[in-house]
């Protein structure tokens, strides 16, 4: 593949899964059978601000990017696009979706939200512009820290849950599905996405922080 080529199919891949993982994140919301850590947060906040779910979503995410500045990370394109591209996909899944009322529609919502958010992360890790504010609030902390991404995470997500659920957040079995299956199912989406390399040789999945922060929890 050229390198223009290389170019144009990351940068499809970067707005494709940040896209769709917004749209991932709104099913997960109509479903109301649980929400994904931060979605749980965002949602709580929404109720207590009265701004929709994607606009908090793009409003947290940019106060996270603040944080950056201390530990002297740097944002690339994907980081600033993740800040609005997610919210905005958000609010216009929401706006078009009919409310689900019977558990025979909730639960595919639930299961469709889950599976396209692996697709969607596969999608935009592997188009290597850099992680979103969260993954790399996580990273820098470990580098500026030396504690495990896996410790660090879990700590920050916690407390996301935690906080979310008592502004009222939906905490249910889907956040617990989708902490179980994310791993799986991001690694299994990074394979398919790889970008190939610019010289036509073998491809490249996206590796660096981002990576290891959604694979290795």
């Amino acid at each position: 593949m050229s390198t223009r080529g290389r170019l144009g199919r990351r940068l499809v891949q970067l707005y494709a899964g940040l896209t769709l993982y917004g749209v991932s994140s709104a099913l997960l919301v109509e479903a109301g059978l649980g929400l994904e850590p931060w979605g749980v947060l965002h949602q709580g906040l929404a109720g207590h601000t009265g701004l929709s779910i994607g606009t908090v979503s793009i409003v947290v995410g940019a106060a996270v990017l603040l944080l950056w500045i201390p530990l002297r990370q740097r944002p690339g394109l994907g980081t600033v696009s993740n800040v609005f591209v997610i919210g905005l996909a958000m609010n216009a899944t929401l706006a078009l979706v009919p409310e689900a009322h019977a558990f025979a529609v909730r639960i595919p919502l639930m299961a469709a939200g889950i599976v396209l958010n692996g697709a969607a992360t596969g999608l935009y890790i592997a188009a290597s512009f850099g992680p979103g504010p969260r993954d790399g609030l996580m990273t820098g902390l470990h580098r500026r820290g030396g504690r495990s991404i896996r410790l660090i995470r879990t700590g920050i997500e916690v407390a996301v849950v935690v906080t979310g659920f008592a502004l009222g957040g939906t905490v249910g079995v889907g956040t617990v599905l989708y902490a179980v299956s994310i791993g799986p199912l991001a690694q299994l989406f990074l394979k398919v996405f790889a970008v190939p390399a610019a010289s036509g040789g073998s491809t490249v999945v996206a590796k660096g922080s981002s990576a290891q922060v959604i694979l290795r929890p």
